[in-house]
């Protein structure tokens, strides 16, 4: 009997871990759709991996890293005829980042729920900008050591793969947040207030990124009423589609991207993915956190209602009049 339960308990992990090497593999392909050469080295605008690696870590633990450095070697495999001790390198680099950056979460007390400030902070500038150094560095510093990359390029090349594991961070990890809570809609839910903000999100999303009047501010309206209304789980995917739709019009060259150098477009992009994603997130947690901070005050209130009625009965209505016609109504005369 012991022997049958540890036998399914390695089996269930040997399973997660091959499904976080898948997701961090699929993940991968889909940034590798818009990968761009700078100075002889590959790189993408959004590596969606990163996101995948961490938001996995935190909800399965720091015991599934292989799958991400499994995941990862077969991605540098897709990209290579033959790996090379660079690439193993890399491989290292890549699991070491997300991993680094959930510890650093978990020092800090992150909470997955994300509903308060401190834990967008925390998300924002340790798990995305300074684990995401980790993997940056390695990367560049490997490109040169393999004279793959000129010392003389070594500053925009890593610039550009810092910003891209980041970005993955800061737009990927929240949605796989949000999908913990998922659920069934229900017919009480704002169905169509969710609908005008998903319809809102596409056509002013399309028009701010292919534009050539550089409308990138109209988005920000879209994702404070997001987070105003449906807090992360309606700030976050709006923040992944408008990174999208920014990084596809980036890569093409068109709207607002026109006439401009690759690295002026990779500037471009990291900077408004970045100004999105710190928008979403950390207005969404100021809100959930209010909201929380009020409930909690709410339920302060009814319960010292509470005490009041049981040391002096009737004392209360003076005091709290409509919360007592409240209850005498609900009763009954």
């Amino acid at each position: 009997m012991i022997r049958s339960q540890e036998t399914r308990r390695k089996a269930s992990a040997a399973l997660r871990i091959l499904g976080v090497a898948a997701a961090y593999y699929g993940a991968g392909e889909i940034g590798l759709l818009r990968r761009v050469t700078i100075h002889g080295a590959t790189v993408t605008p959004l590596w969606p991996s990163t996101g995948i690696a961490v938001g996995c870590l935190l909800y399965l633990g720091i015991g599934i890293w292989p799958g991400i450095t499994l995941g990862s070697l077969v991605s540098s495999a897709t990209l290579a005829d033959s790996l090379t001790l660079s690439d193993f390198g890399i491989v290292a680099g890549n699991t070491l980042a997300p991993v680094c950056s959930y510890l650093m979460l978990r020092r800090f007390g992150f909470r997955i729920e994300l509903d308060r400030l401190r834990d967008g902070v925390v998300l924002v500038f340790l798990g995305a900008m300074t684990g995401m150094l980790i993997s940056a560095t390695v990367g560049t510093v490997l490109f040169v050591l393999d004279g793959k990359l000129p010392v003389r390029h070594f500053w925009p090349v890593w610039a550009a793969y810092w910003a891209g594991d980041a970005m993955g961070v800061l737009v990927v990890t929240p949605v796989l947040l949000v999908l913990r809570k998922a659920r069934l809609p229900r017919a009480g839910d704002r169905w169509l207030e969710a609908t005008a903000l998903a319809v809102a999100s596409v056509a002013i999303g399309l028009l701010a990124t292919r534009s050539e009047l550089s409308l990138f501010y109209l988005v920000f309206p879209l994702l404070i009423w997001a987070a105003l209304r449906f807090q992360l789980a309606g700030s976050a995917p709006v923040a992944l589609l408008v990174s999208v739709l920014a990084i596809l019009s980036g890569t093409e060259g068109v709207g607002p991207f026109a006439e401009h150098s690759l690295l002026e477009v990779m500037l471009n992009l990291a900077i408004f993915n970045g100004s999105v994603a710190l928008t979403a997130l950390l207005l969404s947690a100021i809100v959930t956190e209010s909201m929380n901070v009020r409930r909690r005050i709410e339920q302060a209130c009814d319960d010292l209602a509470e005490v009041v009625d049981q040391l002096a009965p009737g004392r209360s209505a003076a005091a709290w009049p409509s919360r007592y016609e409240d209850r005498r109504n609900s009763h009954g005369p």
